[in-house]
C-alpha cells in the first residue's frame, strides 16, 4: 500500500511549502544557470540538443531522488530549453482517466507534461497513460453495453517528464516507458554555497562568503532547505544585525532554530537518542521508533531517515534500524562496547 509522506514542521523539511513560493523567482531558467547535479545536467544537455537538431519531441524523462533537489526545476528548464509549453500536474490530482484525457488532448506538438509524485497515479489512470506515452493515442469507449465501441484518438508527439521520491513504487510498465531516467543526489556543500549566494543576490540580501558557507553546511544537502534557511537567517539579521549576514549572525540564527552544525534538528536528535537510550542502539523497527516519539512513521521513514543514512548515522538491517558509532560521537555519547571487550575498559 502506498504510504503518504507526512510533512515535517521544521525549517529543514525538504517538502515544498506555501512559504516556498518565492522559489519561482529563484528558479534558474537554463541549464547553464542550474547549479549542481553535473552529470544529470550534462546528459540532459545532450538529449535536448539532439532532439532540437532532429526537430523531434524529447524522449520521456523520469527524475527520482529525495525531495527538494530540483526535479521540478529541471522540468521547467527542459521545456524552456526546447522552447515549448509546459503543463504541470501531480499524481494525486489526476483522479480519473477522463482528467488525464483532458490534459493530454490540450497538449501541442513537442509540449511537455510534468507529472509530480507520479508514483501516486491511480492504476486506471496509469493504463490510459501507457498508450499515450507509447503510441501517442487515446482509446475512448463510446456508448454502453453491446452498443459500446472504442475510438482511437491520435495525439501530437509530446514529452512526459515525471518526478518521484519513491521509484520502487512505480509499476514496471510505467517505468519502462521512460527513455531517460536520472537520479538526483544530495548536493555537495560547495554547490550549496553557490546556490545560497545566488539566492542572496536575487533577493537583495547582504551576505558574505562565510555566512553563505555556514548556511550551506546546515542545509542537509538540499537546495530547497538552503534557500529556506537563507530567508530565516535574513529575518534574524534584519531584526538583530542591521540586515547583514556573516558567519556569526548565521550561526546565532540557526542555533535559535535548533539546527546544529550538520543540519540536524530536534526531531533528528530525538530519533537517534530514542534508538540509543530506549532500544540499546537497535535494531528497532520504524513503527516502534515512531510510537516511542508520538510521531508518524511516515515522517521518520521519508523525512528523517534519508539524511541520517546519508551521514552514516543509521544502518538499515533486516531486523531494524541501528545507530552507528558516528551517531554516538555526534551526540557526545560513548559508543557501545563491541563483543568480547573487557567491561573494565
Amino acid at each position: 500500500m502506498c504510504a503518504m509522506a507526512v510533512e515535517r514542521d521544521s525549517a529543514i523539511a525538504p517538502q515544498r511549502r506555501v512559504e516556498d513560493a518565492v522559489e519561482q523567482t529563484l528558479r534558474p531558467r537554463t541549464l547553464d544557470e542550474y547549479i549542481g547535479q553535473d552529470r544529470v545536467r550534462e546528459n540532459l544537455g545532450i538529449v535536448i540538443q539532439a532532439a532540437r537538431n532532429r526537430g523531434e519531441a524529447l524522449d520521456h524523462v523520469l527524475f527520482y531522488g529525495p525531495p527538494g533537489l530540483g526535479k521540478t526545476t529541471l522540468a521547467f528548464i527542459v521545456a524552456n530549453e526546447l522552447g515549448v509549453k509546459l503543463r504541470t500536474t501531480a499524481g494525486p490530482a489526476v483522479e480519473r482517466p477522463g482528467d488525464l484525457a483532458a490534459i493530454l488532448t490540450n497538449l501541442g506538438g513537442s509540449d511537455v507534461l510534468f507529472i509530480d509524485e507520479v508514483h501516486r497515479l491511480r492504476r486506471e489512470v496509469e493504463e490510459v497513460l501507457y498508450a499515450a506515452m507509447e503510441d501517442f493515442a487515446l482509446d475512448i469507449v463510446v456508448g454502453k453495453g453491446p452498443a459500446a465501441r472504442s475510438i482511437r484518438l491520435h495525439l501530437p508527439r509530446f514529452t512526459v517528464i515525471a518526478a518521484t521520491t519513491r521509484p520502487a513504487m512505480l509499476t514496471a510498465p510505467l517505468r519502462d516507458r521512460f527513455g531517460a531516467v536520472y537520479r538526483l543526489d544530495f548536493y555537495q556543500t560547495a554547490a550549496l554555497e553557490r546556490i545560497v549566494e545566488r539566492g542572496a543576490r536575487v533577493l537583495a540580501i547582504e551576505i558574505d562568503a562565510a555566512g553563505a558557507a555556514c548556511i550551506a553546511a546546515r542545509s542537509r544537502g538540499t537546495p530547497r532547505v538552503a534557500l529556506r534557511l537563507l530567508r530565516r537567517v535574513r529575518d534574524f539579521a534584519e531584526v538583530r544585525a542591521a540586515g547583514r549576514i556573516d558567519r556569526h549572525v548565521a550561526r546565532e540564527a540557526l542555533a535559535l532554530l535548533q539546527i546544529d552544525e550538520l543540519g540536524l534538528d530536534e526531531l533528528d536528535r530525538r530519533v537517534l537518542e530514542a534508538i540509543i537510550h530506549k532500544f540499546g542502539g537497535g535494531p528497532v523497527g520504524v513503527d516502534t521508533i515512531a510510537a516511542s516519539l508520538a510521531e508518524e512513521a511516515g515522517t521518520i521513514e521519508d523525512v528523517v531517515e534519508p539524511y541520517l543514512l546519508q551521514l552514516g548515522f543509521l544502518d538499515r538491517t533486516p531486523r531494524g534500524r541501528t545507530c552507528t558509532e558516528h551517531a554516538y560521537q555526534h551526540l557526545g555519547l560513548a559508543p557501545p562496547r563491541t563483543a568480547g571487550q573487557d567491561p573494565l575498559f
